[in-house]
């Protein structure tokens, strides 16, 4: 705090310098008695006068305002989550908002920057520059315009009380959301009401939840009262029904397929009871109902409020420090021992995964006959934290860069994820950024765990998976059609032998993984040109309108 002397011929005065913050707790009043003396003065207050004009008394007046006004300023100070002002700094983030038809508009959000349990400064990042630059959109938004023969005959089908359609969904919390989708389909085939889906304990991880536990089911009925009749269970006509069991249900299966076989049983029973749906129905279907698919997955299915609200929380303590970037790590033991493939990094790891695989072959999914090093050469398997770090380097990931990292414990716990930690120290998962007891009524609860992976990666400004998968694929598709957020696609068949060539020198590497991934970025890619795959990881143009001239083909 300065003290500025200005004399002239009569009289002198001396100016107080006060931080801007204070000002606010001092009225004008109580500033002005401080700095102006007393034009009266009477015996009693003239030796206080002249005591005040003393040098001593005016630096010991000064320490004492400038001790109080701090302790003004830091008594309700929280270090946690106190900004200085409601929006100093603060990051501008566009988020897309549907509306149920399909038309999107853009919301802006602002999120003070604060201090997180995280340090580091976000000031230097620029979201729309270098490793943060989002792919050109092409023009591309959410359409879901049904036809005039869908609509008439929504009017039929959501007043049938005759036929009900009931499923049980199985796996984990992605694969149980591709299971829902289609589960609307057929019934939406059918004509039928559905019974909300029914979720089968999770074998590995023991999780008992029910819909209701991870979605909202009162939105998903809202959302899908004009395309489907939702029902919470049988109408008390059915209770005594013995519904027909489907348990072995063929691949790519057809509308005209699900009328042929299951709309004679279901007319006669009433109730038709499906298993095993996961990847069942064919990945061609008309456009209507490749329209219900994307309203489903990307408007109906909306999680329950209190997973949103603490996976939206995460997502802010994230944002507070600037753009982020999301890594789904597929690191756990039973991801390689399914896969074929092996760590790479502890002789002693490997050797459990191989262990464990001898014990339990059944586990091994396809191409039995490959060895690891052909398995990892032809892309199938998860990179490690080695090859996650070097690939995030050679895009141009800044050290300082957020990152929030979503999937279970990894095998070798802490050690495993430690190139990545060093590389880029800013590294959190939902365990780091959550209060104590915040996580504490879904730790039991993987699915949920899986949710609030799910809300913080599909905010961030980049997000990238070590593998494929159904948590990949969706995002894929959900941050597709949220805009064609950046979403990188490691291209590891072509990438790997150059991580193997020790002759590369960093430039040289760097430059030819840029050139690998430059159509690796989100852009819009039209499903018509993906034989077989999923409208809901490529929505465009079955779903998505251009409004642009120049389209990817």
């Amino acid at each position: 705090m300065a003290v500025t002397k200005i004399s002239n011929k009569k009289k002198q005065q001396s100016y107080i310098s006060i931080p801007s913050p204070m000002l606010g707790q001092i009225s004008s009043s109580s500033l002005e008695s401080l700095l102006i003396s007393p034009k009266k003065k009477t015996p009693s207050s003239s030796r206080l006068s002249s005591l005040v004009k003393t040098p001593r008394f005016c630096l010991f007046f000064i320490v004492i305002f400038g001790f109080l006004g701090m302790l003004m300023m830091f008594s309700s100070f929280d270090p946690l989550y106190a900004p200085v002002s409601q929006t100093p700094c603060g990051v501008s983030v566009q988020e897309h908002v549907f509306s149920l038809n399909g038309h999107s508009r853009l919301q802006q959000n602002s999120f003070a920057e604060s201090n997180v349990k995280m340090g580091g400064d976000g000031g230097d990042l620029d979201v729309e520059s270098g490793f943060w630059k989002q792919p050109d959109g092409l023009g591309y938004r959410p359409c879901l315009e049904f036809s005039g023969e869908y609509r008439k005959q929504s009017e039929v089908i959501v007043k049938d009380r005759v036929k009900y359609l009931m499923v049980v969904v199985a796996g984990g919390m992605n694969q149980q959301r591709n299971q829902i989708v289609d589960a609307v389909v057929i019934a939406r085939i059918l004509g039928a009401a559905l019974v909300v889906p029914n979720l089968q304990v999770n074998a590995i991880w023991g999780d008992e939840s029910e819909f209701s536990d991870i979605f909202d089911l009162d939105h998903f009925k809202k959302v899908l009262q004009s395309d489907v009749r939702i029902v919470s269970s049988l109408p008390s006509t059915h209770l005594m029904t013995r519904p027909v069991e489907e348990k072995h249900v063929p691949i790519n299966m057809t509308p005209q397929w699900i009328r042929s076989h299951y709309m004679r049983k279901m007319r006669r029973e009433g109730v038709l009871l499906i298993r095993g749906l996961d990847s069942r129905l064919s990945k061609d279907l008309p456009s209507d109902l490749q329209k219900l698919r994307c309203k489903v997955a990307f408007h109906a299915l909306r999680f329950a409020p209190p997973i949103m609200e603490l996976g939206n929380k995460l997502t802010e303590r994230m944002r507070s420090k600037g753009p982020y970037l999301a890594l789904h790590l597929r690191m756990e033991k039973d991801v390689w021992v399914r896969t074929g493939c092996l760590p790479g990094f502890d002789p002693e790891l490997d050797a459990i995964v191989i262990k464990e695989r001898k014990q339990k072959p059944e586990l091994l999914t396809s191409r039995s006959n490959m060895t690891f090093h052909e398995r990892k050469l032809a892309g199938l398997c998860p990179l490690n934290a080695m090859e996650v770090a070097r690939l995030l380097k050679a895009l141009g990931a800044p050290q300082s860069a957020r990152i929030y990292w979503a999937g279970g414990n990894p095998l070798g716990g802490k050690d495993a994820l430690q190139p990545l930690i060093t590389e880029f120290p800013q590294f959190y998962n939902k365990e780091d950024l959550a209060l104590p007891g915040e996580l504490e009524p879904f730790s039991k609860k993987a699915s949920v765990m899986a949710a609030i992976d799910y809300i913080v990666s599909e905010n961030s400004n980049v997000f990238m998976p070590s593998h494929g998968g159904n948590m990949g694929r969706a995002l894929q598709g959900q941050r597709a059609y949220a805009g064609h957020k950046k979403t990188i696609t490691p291209n590891k068949r072509q990438m790997l032998p150059h991580f193997l060539n020790p002759s590369l020198s960093e430039t040289e590497f760097n430059k030819i993984i840029m050139d690998l991934h430059q159509e690796s970025m989100g852009q819009p890619e039209l499903r018509s040109n993906k034989a077989g795959k999923d409208v809901t990881k490529y929505p465009a143009n079955e779903c998505m309108c251009s409004t642009s001239s120049r389209q990817k083909q």
